[in-house]
């Protein structure tokens, strides 16, 4: 492990590769072993980024809102084998009653896009859509990521189930329990402090499948990430409405420190500072590999487990990727831009990079994953 070395990248990353603000924390069995914070939360440069910084972190949110269901559900004595349609009749509409909730954790339900045109501000509309939706594909057919109904998903099963939103049930059994400023629709009086987020500067890659369907009107890719439709811009997410509203899929806001301490808890075998949260069982659908393949709207390989997503693996037992380290127990969620958050239970380590200037793709960069080769990198 070469902290050393990893201070030095994330400062390159201001000096040459273009970052604004960041934040990095490195926790190894439970304890932060390295917390870096540079640059400004303005492009004016006038109010400066620290360690307390809180900001938007797209899609690492799907971790922390599949770890509420997956405990909601472990303390009922249930688990994610658990039709999606026990708990929420409506659901079962078109071939959907067969959809298990580990199946829906996996982005396998076939949801990925809504027929009906419907905000993604309206909850009830949403939800109701979801219900009445088509698969996209047949059940046991591969995989295809949900950007943005995901979180509806996994909120309305949590309502169901506990009659609970999610936002609270985070707040209540993980984030002030761990003491962690992570928020799942942030509070208005914490709105002042959150770092706005900048939109892509540079041209997206040329030539890539994901970016040439992503940036066609009506593409498959398209739909998925247009769908609800509302709030698509850094922009629109920066105005309090965006950041106090709750989109569990892909609206968290919090700090590096507090993203990296959740993770540490997963990669600490479910406990932290003398409280279990998870069992050994629960942690096992975390760290399981439940589909791989072809994704359907990121158009690469792509693998999940139960609300995490994982790196593939050959079939020699090889990573054909590895953006959660080396380990073949790691598993995480990155955002959209940059953020990218994981743990490594064989390892106890956990990782966690947020910042407010957004490069392309929805898979971690080389700001990040650079810092991360040298973490595990022997000094």
């Amino acid at each position: 492990m070469d902290l050393d070395r990893l201070a030095q990248l994330f400062h390159e990353n201001f000096a040459n590769h273009g970052e604004l603000g960041a934040s990095v924390s490195v926790w190894r069995d439970g304890v932060e072993i390295g917390s870096l914070a540079e640059g400004w939360c303005d492009r004016e440069k006038t109010q400066p980024w620290t360690e307390e910084t809180p900001v938007l972190f797209w899609s690492a949110t799907k971790g922390p809102a599949s770890a509420c269901l997956l405990h909601a559900l472990q303390e009922r004595g249930l688990d994610p084998t658990m039709r999606v349609s026990e708990c929420w009749p409506e659901f079962a509409q078109h071939g959907k009653e067969r959809v298990t909730i580990a199946e829906m954790l996996s982005h396998q339900a076939g949801l990925t896009a809504l027929s009906q045109p419907v905000p993604v501000t309206d909850y009830d509309a949403v939800v109701a859509a979801l219900a009445a939706e088509s698969p996209h594909w047949p059940l046991g057919e591969g995989h295809g990521y949900h950007p943005r109904t995901f979180g509806f998903l996994v909120d309305e099963v949590l309502r169901r189930m506990t009659r609970i939103p999610l936002r609270e049930y985070w707040r209540t059994h993980f984030a002030e329990p761990l003491g962690i400023d992570v928020w799942i629709g942030v509070p208005p009086e914490i709105v002042s402090r959150v770092a706005p987020v900048f939109p892509v500067q540079n041209a997206l890659p040329k030539g890539d499948l994901f970016y040439t369907a992503f940036l066609t009107a009506g593409s498959f890719t398209a739909r998925a990430f247009s769908s609800p439709r509302g709030l698509h811009s850094a922009a629109a997410m920066n105005k309090p409405e965006g950041l106090t509203a709750s989109f569990p899929g892909f609206g968290g806001v919090g700090t590096a420190r507090g993203l990296a301490k959740f993770y540490a808890m997963l990669a600490n075998g479910g406990e932290l500072d003398g409280r279990r949260y998870f069992t050994t069982q629960t942690l096992d659908w975390m760290t399981t590999t439940l589909t791989q393949g072809h994704d359907r709207v990121l158009l690469m390989e792509t693998a999940f487990a139960a609300g995490f997503m994982r790196d593939p693996v050959a079939a020699d037992g090889r990573k054909t990727r590895a953006i959660f380290g080396p380990s073949r127990k790691a598993f995480g969620q990155p955002g959209a831009g940059g953020s990218h958050a994981f743990a490594d239970p064989e390892n106890g380590i956990s990782f966690a990079y947020v910042m407010n200037q957004m490069e392309p793709g929805v898979l971690p960069g080389p700001k990040s994953l650079r810092l991360i080769d040298a973490l595990y990198r022997e000094a």
